[in-house]
């Protein structure tokens, strides 16, 4: 009898449940929920993964930068935040790198962030006036490179050039209206201020070395007004003053107008 039951049901095509799993198949289960990652894990991996992107490109492609003289004004004013491509002056290996990646030379009138030559702990910005293997000359404050005038729109003076440059006193040692005849050696460049005579640049610390340029200025990401002294403020209570007063005044105090602002 019981043999003709199982053979009908064997005929039926009915499955008759195993009660017991496989000892295979509990091994694989225990294998999975062994290498299953805790949520804790997962948080730690994904903010280690963000702070390693987030130096990297720090480092290699954009860095923020803010402004605390009036060097460059009125293209750049005190309180302005940058964002620097630090990518675009890349070295390149071969040709062919420099045919597909956006790496490009540094040209004149580029606005540079680069290390102070005399702290390089320091960063400064200033644009690009010389080039390597040209010669520099300043006469009564106008800018002729290898004997030809440079025009430049962008430059400002706290008190405007007098006289024809072409009659200038070259017995006048002030750097802000006569300076050079000299000539940019090789992988160096003569720097200088948009605001002539308010700017420490290349007419008194000498040339800037290649290997010191950080990056190019692209535009103003936010921009808060504020005085130079406000950057000056190096105690702790004054920082956290600095912040609070940011934070009570960024809707009156931020320029607006400046967000975005392309750099030239």
């Amino acid at each position: 009898m019981r043999t003709n039951r199982a053979a009908r049901t064997a005929e039926s095509g009915t499955r008759i449940a195993d009660p017991a799993p496989r000892a295979a198949d509990r091994g694989a289960r225990s294998a999975d929920v062994g290498y299953k990652k805790s949520t804790l894990r997962e948080y730690f991996e994904s903010i280690c993964i963000a702070v390693i992107l987030a130096l990297f490109i720090r480092t290699f492609v954009v860095q923020a930068f803010k402004i605390p003289t009036g060097s460059m004004e009125n293209n750049l004013l005190i309180g302005d935040h940058l964002l620097v491509n630090k990518f675009v002056y890349g070295p390149t290996r071969a040709g062919v790198e420099e045919k597909i990646l956006p790496i490009d030379a540094i040209q004149r009138r580029d606005v540079i962030v680069f290390k102070y030559p005399e702290e390089p702990e320091r960063d400064f910005i200033k644009r690009v006036i010389g080039l390597p293997g040209e010669t520099v000359e300043l006469r009564n404050k106008k800018v002729f490179i290898n004997g030809q005038p440079l025009d430049e729109p962008y430059v400002q003076f706290l008190e405007p050039p007098a006289g024809d440059p072409a009659t200038a006193d070259f017995t006048d040692f002030d750097v802000r209206r006569q300076y050079g005849p000299v000539t940019v050696p090789a992988n160096h460049y003569f720097v200088m201020g948009d605001n002539r005579d308010n700017s420490q640049d290349s007419r008194y610390w000498g040339f800037l070395p290649r290997d010191y340029v950080k990056g190019k200025a692209l535009m103003v990401y936010w921009s808060y007004e504020a005085d130079r002294e406000d950057y000056q403020q190096t105690g702790l209570g004054d920082q956290v003053g600095g912040v609070f007063s940011t934070v009570t005044h960024f809707f009156t105090k931020t320029r607006w107008s400046r967000l975005l602002h392309q750099i030239h």
